[in-house]
């Protein structure tokens, strides 16, 4: 009898893992359906490009930093949005923070529309359009900002615009947030949060950027989906330093520190942090893997039994899944001797950790020390933070984004999930647990690496769509 134990199990482990993948399926989805929107395209494309050509590079060396462009930028908006600036308080906070404040029919539920207008430096040689003439050619807006963030800010404005001038009041409070240090990590933005905490206000929505409409994203999943960032990593910068009495390389001693810093980045790549299903990521398996193919669909339906074959191809293929489920390490610079036969008195090795939900600055620099084993290397967190808190996926403020988003896309899959790169937005966690990163565009693979990148351009339709976007859910807030 004893031998039927085995098979038996087997079986019923088996029938466990089937019935959960039959059952992990869809909610029905409710059919929304949107009226159509006329926009003025020649207008929007026209205000678009007085943005872009705005050269407002920003820098943490200020003396680098053309703050006459920050100037002419705030003209910009000031001359082409005239209602917003007639029916707005205006406040003007930090070096660059631009804050609107539109009252309400009530202050109860607050709502922030946020974008950075600095853009990162540009190298001209890489580039085959001026990256700040702004050139139209072919439905293609060219420039630098266009993608990141000034698209979206150009969105929120054009469409508010817009409906103060059909006498649009909104039903709550609304706030445009503005910050012109995003990408230097600047105090703009903290200056704005803190006026609204002395003011009281607890956001029921905040929205800037961060996941895209994107297509084939998600292993079986083939059609778009709208990714939501209820959350964004840690970002966190470290030095790891040794020190040698230098010498002439003729005469090196059995470990140079170069060579021991190098073994150090081979130890850390060969022990990445172990796994953590963090919120964001499982609401995302939750929600997209019941839209996946059948095998996928098994795999996300028993995470139970399957999370460490996932964690093995995720290590195995690196990239943005590995960092979804894992703290992630990046050796980016090493230094030594400016000469080829000198060894350095001084070696160091820079390294950037992205800071998965549960670790902090601490704990990682712990866990380097355990996986590096040699207590010569000295470990220094040189600037970086803690990973931002998790937003909720329910109540009003998400309720209203995903509906404004499915108007918008109407085939796309809303999801949220979890962000790598660093926003403004988590300044925001302080004053509100509705926290969201979503850029309003539909991105391929192709434009989201020219972010940051050569060549940076938007379709004029999709700065189209953006507007509508921004139509739809200012019209619930």
């Amino acid at each position: 009898m004893y031998w039927l134990i085995i098979p038996a199990i087997i079986l019923v482990f088996l029938a466990v893992i089937l019935v959960r993948t039959l059952r992990f399926t869809p909610p029905e989805r409710e059919e929304i359906t949107a009226a159509p929107i006329q926009l003025n395209e020649e207008k929007i494309v026209d205000d678009m490009c007085a943005m872009i050509r705005c050269k407002t590079v920003s820098n943490r060396d200020e003396s680098l930093v053309d703050w006459a462009e920050f100037d002419k930028f705030q003209s910009v908006l000031a001359e082409r949005f005239p209602l917003i600036h007639e029916k707005a308080t205006l406040h003007k906070l930090g070096r660059t923070g631009l804050l609107y404040h539109l009252k309400g029919e009530s202050d109860a539920s607050p709502s922030v529309c946020m974008s950075h207008y600095d853009v990162v430096p540009v190298e001209e040689s890489g580039w085959t359009r001026p990256a700040f003439d702004a050139i139209v050619e072919d439905g293609v807006l060219w420039g630098r900002g266009t993608l990141d963030t000034k698209g979206t800010l150009c969105g929120v404005m054009e469409a508010l615009e817009q409906l103060l001038a059909a006498g649009y009041t909104p039903k709550n409070d609304l706030y445009l947030s503005f910050s012109g240090q995003e990408e230097i990590d600047g105090d703009s933005c903290r200056a704005i949060v803190s006026y609204l905490r002395e003011q009281g206000v607890t956001p029921a929505l905040v929205l800037d950027e961060g996941g895209a409409v994107v297509d084939n994203v998600f292993p079986g999943v083939s059609g778009q989906c709208a990714l939501i960032g209820t959350a964004e990593k840690g970002n966190v910068s470290v030095d790891l330093s040794l020190l040698s009495q230098g010498g002439h390389a003729s005469t090196p001693p059995p470990h140079t520190i170069l060579g021991q810093l190098s073994q150090a980045a081979v130890d850390i790549e060969n022990h990445p942090f172990p796994r953590h299903l963090s919120r964001p990521v499982a609401e995302m398996f939750d929600t997209l893997g019941r839209h996946s193919s059948f095998l996928y669909r098994m795999i996300f339906a028993n995470l139970w039994c399957f999370e460490p074959v996932l964690d093995m191809i995720c290590k195995k293929s690196g990239g943005e899944l590995n960092a979804m489920m894992r703290t992630t390490v990046a050796v980016t610079r090493m230094e030594g001797s400016r000469a080829y036969n000198v060894l350095p008195p001084k070696a160091s090795m820079g390294i950037n950790i992205r800071l998965m939900e549960g670790d902090t600055k601490e704990s990682a620099v712990a866990y380097l020390r355990k996986v590096i084993k040699n207590d010569k290397i000295d470990i220094r967190v040189v600037d970086g933070g803690n990973p931002s808190a998790v937003s909720e996926t329910s109540g009003e403020g998400w309720d209203t984004l995903c509906r404004a988003i499915r108007q918008t896309w109407p085939e796309a899959l809303v999801s949220p999930y979890l962000m790598m790169a660093g926003s403004d937005s988590r300044n925001y966690c302080a004053i509100s647990q509705h926290v969201y990163r979503f850029s309003a565009m539909h991105l391929s693979k192709e434009e989201r690496a020219m972010i940051h990148g050569h060549n940076e351009r938007v379709p004029v339709k999709t700065l189209l769509r953006t507007v509508e976007f921004y139509l739809r859910l200012l019209e619930m807030l």
